[in-house]
């Protein structure tokens, strides 16, 4: 059984703890493990704050006000530092969150490769560049994936069904439900009853910082859904 697996205090102990009082957080690391990646690597650049020498990624449109979790990454590094001090890079910290933050919602686990190392610069201006938008045509996405060398079959389809747990903020998506393509219309593709619903908890003109499921029928778990319902929405 895969819970029976031993796993490190410090991270099962920090992502438990945060899931408890914070049910979107194992979707916001996971969602700030991939934001860093698609930015020269894997290299926890997106951790990094501003300085004299440094434009956080943090500010970066993609990041700015959405990306979250830091807090926790925060925790988990402070425990780390305490019981092995210099050892764990912060790139190791979110590879390995991220596959927590799945495996605790019920999802599959897998053996996360470590040896990362922290790059000491961000990259703003690639974070702007490079990270994958909700709003961009299927064919920008493919070019995005295929830049990082990712498939812009397999692992498109794959990486994509991390929807199925978290939110996203109606100030995101709500274009599409009242002027899609600047048509002043809803977009014509949403079922007409799930556009009504979105219709009543994001209301034209209405406080974009409302939260939505990005799976309406199992947000908080980890499982096949995303694409069941993306087929009939």
């Amino acid at each position: 059984m895969k819970h029976a697996r031993m796993r490190a205090p410090s991270f099962k102990e920090s992502s438990v703890q945060a899931l408890q009082t914070d049910p979107r957080i194992g979707a916001s690391l996971t969602r700030l493990h991939f934001h860093d990646c698609f930015v020269d690597g894997c290299d926890g650049s997106i951790l990094l704050d501003n300085t004299d020498t440094i434009e956080s990624e943090k500010e970066a449109v993609p990041n700015n006000n959405s990306a979250r979790g830091f807090d926790v990454v925060d925790d988990i590094k402070a425990a780390l530092e305490n019981a092995c001090p210099g050892i764990v890079s912060c790139a190791d910290i979110l590879a390995i969150a991220a596959e927590e933050s799945v495996w605790l919602a019920g999802g599959p686990s897998w053996k996360v490769p470590l040896g990362r190392r922290d790059s000491l610069i961000a990259n703003r201006s690639g974070a702007n560049s490079s990270i994958p938008a909700a709003s961009e045509s299927l064919d920008v996405l493919k070019s995005k994936f295929a830049a990082v060398g990712l498939d812009t079959s397999s692992d498109l389809v794959a990486l994509s069904g991390a929807h199925t747990f978290g939110r996203a903020k109606c100030s995101s998506f709500n274009l599409r439900l009242y002027n899609f393509s600047g048509s002043d219309n809803p977009d014509p593709t949403l079922n007409t009853t799930y556009l009504a619903a979105l219709q009543q908890l994001c209301p034209q003109g209405g406080n974009g910082s409302v939260v939505a499921n990005l799976d309406p029928t199992t947000s908080n778990a980890f499982d096949r859904n995303y694409y069941f319902q993306s087929s009939n929405q």
